[in-house]
Formats: C-alpha cells, structure tokens, sequence
C-alpha cells in the first residue's frame, strides 16, 4: 500500500478553496456528484489494488522494464496515471456543461462561458485536455523535454478508447481558452497544478520524476498502462461501488474504497504451480489417463521443452490427429504460465462449434491446475463467442455467478442487453463475475476459450483495443486448428502475434497439417524478425520453439505406435457411380462418410443417396441448421461414431452413411469405415482421412465388416479425364484452382499406383511430405499440368495480394519504437469491434452474412417454437403481444440460423431484411424483451417453408436449410 501519510486517501487535505469546487460526476437523476479530487483519489486508489490484487505479474514486467527501479517504481506510475487521468476535467471546455456546478466554481473565482458559449468545446474532450495539461506540467514544473512527455501523458488522452491524433492535438492548441478562460488563466492553471502536485505527492511519484523524464517507455508498456486506467476509471465512475455526493460526503475514505473492493470481488488471477514431477504424472494427475496408458511422446518432448526454455515464449506443436495436441498444450500453458507470470490462458479456435467443443474439456482441466481457494474465492471462465450464451455448460457458470451488484456499467455504457453481445462470464470455483460483463471487459476473465476472432480483433483498430491488449498481455495463448485460417486471416494473426511476441506473452500453436513456410512466418512474426528457412521441413511430428531473443529450433519427435495406411482411389463424379460403388463396399454393413465442399452438393447426394438405400441409412451434416438441431446433430454423430466406448451399442449394425460438409473435419471424434471426399486442399484431406479408422476396433480392426478392415478413401468432386484435372465450381468457388491442382498433383502418384508405396498413403509418416509439397514452390504433377497451374499460380497470388491490402485496411500498425508515444494509434480505425455478423466480416475475409431465429406460424397465424425440438422445448405457443417468457425467449434464440450466400449479396441483404422487419412482432422489439430486441425472426409455415427476398426456403430437422430460387 502507499505510505499512509501521503496516501490518496488524504488527497483533499491542505487543497485550496477553488480546487475543491472542480468537479468531476454528476447525475442529472439526483444531482448527486463528485468533485474532481474525490475521483482522483477514488481512481488511484482502484488502480493500487488492481496492480496488487488482479494484474497478472507478466503484465507487471512489460511496464517495468523501462523504468530505473523496475517494478517499485512500474506500481507507483499505474497509481498515478490513474489518479490523473481526468486532470483535463479542471478546465473550462468541460466545467460549464453543468450549470449549479460550474456556477460554483465560478464563485470560487475559476470563471468560464456558458455552456452554449463555448461551441468549440467539442475540440477539447477532457482526455485530450488531460494530456496536455499533464505535458505541460511536466515540461514546466519538472524541466522534461517536451518529447519525452507524450509517452507517459498519452495514457490520459487515450482513457475513452481512442488516443489522440497530432491533427487532435493542433485543434486543442489553436483554442487555448478551452482550458483556461483568458481573464482568469492565473488562477486556472494555479487549481490544475496544485491538483497535479498533490497527485504526485500522494502517489509517491515526485521522486521518480527526474529519472522517468530519461526513460523510454515501450509501446506495449503505454498500452498495457492505457488498457489498466479504462479499468480503473470504469470501476471508480460505478456510483453503486463509490457513492456521489451529498450522500457519500462525509464518508471515510479507506472505509469507501474498501467497502467497494469488497463489494466487487474481482478474482485474484491464476497463480499455477505445476508439481515437479515426470511428463506422465503430471498429465496422469491433469487429465485422468486410464490405468497403465503412457503419454504420446510428443506430448511428453513438449513438456520437457517448455521446463527447458530460457523463458517461456512461442511454441507451435505439428502432430497427427488423434495425437492428444490440445492435452499437450494445457499442460505446456501450465507450465508457461508458472514461469511467466500469466494470470490466465486464452484457447482460441476456429469456429463456435470448435470452441463448444473445446470448452468443458477446459472446465474438466481447471479443476486440478488451480490452487486450492478460500470460501470467497473464484476465478472467471468465459466462452468468447456470439452465441456463448445459448451453451449449456456455461449458462449454469453465469447462474451461479450472479450477484447483486447494481449499477454494473457495462463497457462503460447504458446499452441495453443483447444476447449475443458476449455478455456472458464465469468463474473458478468457476461462477460468471459480474463486473466482468461486456463485449470489451469480457476477455479480461483469466481462462477463456472462443473463436479466433476475439483474438484477431487485437489486430484491429477499434476503440478501447488497449482493454484487450491488456486481457491478452496476462495470459497464455494457446492457437489451435493453425492451418484452417487464410491469407486475409493469416495476415491478422501475424500481426497480432508480433504484439504478443513484444508482450512476450507465451504462445502455444497447434496444428495437425502445417505448411512449412506458414510455420516460418509464425515464427518471424513472434520473434520480430524476417523468416528463415528451417533446416528439416519435412521432419514430422516436430516442435519447434522460439525463445525471446534466440533463433527459432525445430526438433523432430518420434511419432506415437498409431498409424494407419489409407488406400486412395479415384471416383468420378457422376451420383450413379457414388451410388454403385457405395452398394458394393457396404454390401456386408459398415459406416461410410461422404464429405462434400458445398451443403448444395450435401443436400444433392443425401437425396440421391435415399432413393438407392432408404431415408434411415442416410444422415446428413452441415452448418446450414438452427443452433438446437446443429448441436443435437453433432450430439448424434458422437453417439453412434464415436470412440468405442461411447458408441457401443449404438453404432448403426447395417449399412449407414453421412453425407456432411466441411463440419466433418474438425473437432468431432468420430469414426468410420470407408471415406469418400471432394477433392480439397490437402491439408484438409488429412484432416478428413482422420476420421477414418480414427480408433481400434477389434483386433487389426476385426469388428469392422471384412470389405472394410483396410481403411480406403475415395476422391471424387472432379472430372478426372480432363488435363489437368478439373474439380467442380463449388470446390474452385471455395478453394480456388491453385490449391486444388497442388493437392491433385501430389496426389497422383498415389491414384496411378505410382507412389514408392502404390496407392498408400501412410499416416503419420506422409503427412508432413504432402503438406510441403503442395504448399512448396517446387513444379509438382505432369508435364501437361503445368501451364494450366501456373496460371492458376499467378491468379492465386494476386488474390493473396488483395487480401493482405483489404487486410491492411483497419490493421493495427507494427511496434513502435520505445519512447514513441501512441499518438494516431488507432487512427482510421473501425469504432467498436464487435462479435457481430459485422464485426467478424472486420477480421475475415467474408461478406457480411445475415442470421435469423427461425420459428414456425401456424395456419391461424400464431407463433410457435419448432415442434420438434427435444427437451421439452418444442411446440410451445409464444405469445405476439408481449415479449415471451425468458425460457421460451432462450428457446427462440436457440434457433438462429445464419442464411446462406445467396443473402450476403448486398442488394439481398437489404431486401431480406426489409422483408423481416416488415414481419416483426412489434412487442419483442420492447426494452422488456432482452433476448429478442433487435433479432431478425424467420417464420416457417407447418411444411417448413417461407419465401424470402426472392427465394424459396425450406427446412427439415433432417436437411437443415435448402435454399432455391422461387419461379
């Protein structure tokens, strides 16, 4: 704590009259409010024990680093820089907006305007203002250069979200009298330095200042410092925490900031302490192995590897599917984070079906890597994504977090609500805290998992950025599925891992299929560095690690006992031949999957695929279902596909096949018998030959039929007769040809029976081979190919070049030097980044896409919910003249349905969503109607059917969305 005889908590003593009569809140409901010192001491105050109590300690070094007596002196500059970081209220561009206030300050001689007679004013926001004063103190007062003070003073001109421009700047300077009236600037400058001194006694700062005017300040340092006084000012503005004045006037100082601490209950960040013992028994105790099974030896290097760093840093982990990454990587983060002092861990993946996945494999884990906690004691879990709140798991964390804290400012705004405003938190004993509610507060919770996006907006220039800098400079952050993401994404993730890299946050990446020169640029882009190459590219598994300061290693690891050869065969694309080959290899039973590279393709082939085998051998999967039906798809899939032990009893005894999309390739454990896929990239291939005979199944796989025991994929979704090969518009349209040929090509030894191993493809021996090779520069596939390919090469990379100019848009700059302040850091930025439809279209190269919540009308015009859906939540009538009750509420909402590309077309957006809010039910747009304001609803007629901006749409619980164009 600060030196009680200087503490804030004795800021008021010895101010003069006027100083006291400077304000700082008001609440026109109650004309309480809050006099400029008051709020001061309250902020510093806040940000002492946020520092103490909640900031991981790897946040505590990037701000010492710079400064002469490390981190002492790192407290007492945060303390400070939140106590003055409203200094630019003591002027008169911000005084006059309340007339009973600023008339008493008039009387304390501090004249100014009328509010109406300063129409400048707007040039001179309070946070601005704030720095300039602070600059001019520290020039004038403590002799600092002028340079030397924008990057320390830039933290107050950046506390609403956006640090000034130097055009911002030069306005303020054309119109001094917005901070002191000219008849009286005397006595103005005189109140707004004897404030400033006072601050700097109380915060044990005067000291420092010599030493500090020498320093350069890190960018990373500036905005970890900007990110913590947003918080602190959002904490101390909560008039629920810290009460206005008259009521609170007489009220003890340490009594108030106590009691509001107390109130907030912020949880204290991780502190893991790994046992010092062996790989095996630390994942023993971590993740419940069964008796007598052993550890993946990729899993037990990574674990050796991270205790051996120099310091924890970038670690990127290529293996096989199956091969227990995400295992290896909690356990790697535990490690990192005991040697780094983060205070949390971030697991960012590539869809919400991913991260639902992903999300009770993290709660199952915390349990036995956190400490043991007081009564009182929890730590926050959130699901970062726009739909977090529909997830079960989660819903009950934020049950048992509610608390009665009123008055909560979200963001730091009034906004009403909105369920897919990732408003949801929870915490450890795990409950959902409630300050830490908001689209811009939310990733400060210490364990999280979520989409990547909510890791690429850290790239993007949007208000308030230095808040999610802040929440991701004090964890570990763990990137999974590394290769799913493209150029335009790519270019993001770089970015980003820079600034991670300057945090020197620890990285884990994880990726079953990476091409080597993707592994370089992730590399470079952590270390700050231009990309080599790498000695051994085809080396697989392989680890390689980036330890600050050092060239990246890469070491090879020898892969697990678990391998499987996979027959590959071409299969033309006409459905008869699907259909006849399908008959013969299920003639004795089996579980085939059919992946195909668009739902209209899906839909097209489940239909013909009835027709030869029956509606009940026929299950399809893709993305194209309300949320409820999608996540009981996936549910089913587990069920009767999944590992042994989860299925037995359930896995269908005769001929079965699901035809899905790319849902297939990720995140599911499932399994089958034979594999058929549209030609794709080949990593994607991979991914997908990893459901096939993804587990033993008998002895040498002996309870499969007896046609199916060697695993076979094959690979349709192109005329194969053409030179080169041609794949089918859909798969051009989403995969584009260059990556399509590539992929042929180097699988055409395997289709001719040319390769060293005929038809065989070996996993995990092939994996790595592949993947470079296709992703290499090297000329691949016949002679005949290779005039077409370098034509699709040369369109490939000028779509590669628009990306990353598209990307460079809205991108956050690179690290600046140290000392540079953050003046223009976020210019020509976005405004708010937000988890929306909208927001996502900001960090993927997508259009914006449109997302309805779909109910059925029935013949006598009422609403109700989807007959069919489980849990008793189907065929409920909902009521049109008031809002529907929260649980029948949360049913509607749990029937989003993001509609296809069709409607991502300008001119059809705009129409669709005329049409639908031409249709809206009047009494769900009311502010009583929290979960449903706003949303878009898609009423289905009893036969599934409804037409839309032009197009017929009609819907099954079995095929999800088929979309036509109506006649």
């Amino acid at each position: 704590m600060l030196d009680e005889e200087s503490s804030l908590h004795h800021l008021v003593y010895e101010l003069s009259a006027p100083a006291r009569t400077v304000w700082a809140k008001h609440d026109r409901a109650t004309d309480g409010w809050l006099p400029l010192w008051r709020h001061m001491a309250d902020s510093g105050a806040v940000a002492e024990l946020l520092w103490d109590r909640w900031l991981p300690r790897q946040v505590h070094r990037i701000v010492a680093e710079a400064l002469p007596e490390g981190e002492t002196e790192a407290r007492r500059l945060a303390i400070w820089l939140a106590a003055t970081h409203d200094i630019g209220k003591a002027t008169p561009a911000f005084a006059c907006q309340v007339d009973s206030l600023a008339e008493a300050m008039r009387a304390a001689g501090l004249r100014m305007p009328a509010y109406k007679q300063l129409p400048d004013r707007k040039l001179a926001p309070h946070s601005l203002a704030g720095q300039l004063l602070l600059q001019e103190w520290l020039a004038e007062r403590h002799g600092w250069t002028r340079p030397a003070t924008g990057q320390f003073c830039v933290i107050a001109g950046g506390h609403h979200g956006v640090p000034p421009t130097f055009l911002d700047i030069r306005g303020v300077n054309l119109h001094p009298e917005l901070l002191r009236t000219p008849s009286c600037a005397a006595l103005w400058k005189s109140v707004q330095w004897e404030l400033l001194d006072r601050c700097a006694d109380a915060c044990g700062v005067t000291s420092c200042l010599a030493g500090w005017s020498e320093a350069k300040l890190s960018q990373p340092a500036q905005v970890l410092l900007t990110g913590l006084v947003i918080v602190a000012d959002w904490i101390a503005s909560n008039s629920d925490l810290f009460p206005y004045f008259p009521d609170a006037e007489h009220r003890d100082s340490k009594a108030r900031v106590t009691a509001a601490w107390r109130g907030l209950n912020l949880p204290a960040p991780w502190q893991p302490a790994p046992p010092a013992v062996g790989a095996h028994a630390l994942f023993a105790s971590r993740f419940q192995l069964p008796p007598q099974a052993t550890i993946h030896p990729v899993q037990e290097r990574a674990i050796e590897l991270a205790r051996r760093m120099a310091a924890p840093g970038l670690m990127i982990i290529e293996a096989p599917m199956g091969e227990g990454k995400t295992e290896a990587a909690l356990a790697v983060a535990e490690v990192f984070a005991d040697r780094s002092g983060a205070g949390g861990c971030f697991v960012a993946l590539p869809t919400m079906a991913t991260s639902n996945a992903m999300f009770p494999r993290m709660l199952r884990w915390l349990p036995r890597v956190l400490p043991e906690k007081s009564e009182h004691e929890s730590y926050s879990v959130l699901l970062a994504h726009s739909k977090a709140a529909l997830n079960e798991d989660y819903a009950d964390l934020v049950r048992a977090g509610r608390r009665a804290v009123r008055g909560v400012d979200l963001d730091g705004h009034t906004d009403e609500w909105q369920p897919r405003a990732d408003r949801r938190i929870s915490s450890a004993e795990l409950i959902a805290h409630q300050w830490l509610r908001g689209k811009k507060k939310a990733m400060l919770s210490s364990f999280v998992v979520g989409t990547v996006d909510q890791l690429l907006f850290m790239g993007l220039k949007s208000r308030h950025l230095a808040l999610r800098h802040l929440a991701l400079a004090g964890k570990v952050v763990v990137i999974d599925e590394a290769h799913a993401y493209d150029t335009y994404m790519n270019s993001y993730l770089d970015r980003v891992l820079s600034w991670l890299g300057a945090y020197h946050v620890p990285v884990v990446v994880l990726s079953a299929t990476l091409p080597a020169g993707r592994r370089h640029k992730l590399a470079a882009a952590y270390a700050g560095t231009t990309a080599g190459e790498s000695a051994d590219t085809a080396a697989y598994p392989v680890i390689t690690v980036v330890e600050p300061g050092r060239t990246p290693v890469l070491e090879a690891v020898a892969p697990s006992a678990r391998r499987v050869e996979v027959r590959l065969e071409r299969l033309d694309d006409e459905l008869s031949h699907l259909g006849d080959r399908l008959v013969e290899e299920l003639a004795e039973g089996g579980c085939a999957l059919v992946v195909r590279n668009t739902v209209d393709r899906v839909l097209e082939t489940a239909a013909y695929l009835r027709r030869r085998f029956g509606r009940e051998q026929i299950t399809v999967a893709h993305a194209r279902f309300v949320d409820l039906d999608r996540a009981a798809k996936d549910a089913d899939l587990l069920d009767r596909f999944g590992p042994p032990d989860k299925s037995a009893g359930r896995r269908p005894a005769d001929a079965h096949i699901v035809v899905a999309s790319q849902v297939a390739e990720q995140s599911l454990d499932i399994d089958f018998d034979l594999l058929v896929s549209d030609l794709c990239p080949i990593d994607l291939l991979l991914q997908r030959m990893g459901r096939l005979h993804r587990h033993e199944r008998g002895e040498g796989q002996s309870d499969r039929p007896r046609r199916l025991r060697a695993a076979r994929c094959l690979i349709t979704g192109a005329d194969w007769s053409a030179t080169p090969i041609e794949p089918v518009p859909g798969s051009r349209h989403i995969y584009r040809l260059h990556a399509l040929l590539r992929s042929a090509a180097v699988l055409e030894p395997y289709l001719s029976g040319t390769a060293s191993t005929g038809h065989t493809v070996r996993l995990p021996e092939d994996i790595s081979p592949l993947v470079q090779q296709a992703y290499g520069h090297e000329p691949v596939g016949p002679d005949t190919w290779q005039e077409a390919m370098a034509q699709a090469w040369e369109s490939q990379e000028l779509h590669r070049e628009r990306q990353r100019q598209k990307a460079s848009s809205f991108q956050l700059g690179q690290v600046g030097r140290a000392g540079n302040p953050l003046i223009g850091w976020l210019e020509a930025g976005v405004g708010d980044a937000e988890d929306t439809r909208r927001g996502r279209a900001q960090v993927r190269d997508s259009m914006e896409s449109l997302e309805v919540l779909v109910v059925q009308r029935r013949t006598d015009g009422t609403l109700w919910t989807l007959p069919w859906l489980g849990k008793g939540r189907g065929g409920w009538e909902l009521p049109t003249d008031a809002p529907p009750d929260p649980r029948l509420a949360r049913v509607v909402v749990s029937c989003g349905l993001r509609l296809p590309f069709q409607f991502s077309v300008p001119e059809t957006l705009d129409r669709a969503i005329g049409e639908l809010e031409a249709r809206c039910v009047p009494a769900w747009q009311s502010p009583d109607s929290h979960w449903l304001a706003g949303e878009l609803i898609l009423a289905l007629d009893e036969d599934g059917r409804t037409r839309l901006a032009g197009y017929d749409l009609h819907y099954t619980r079995t095929d999800g969305l088929e979309v036509t164009r109506a006649e």
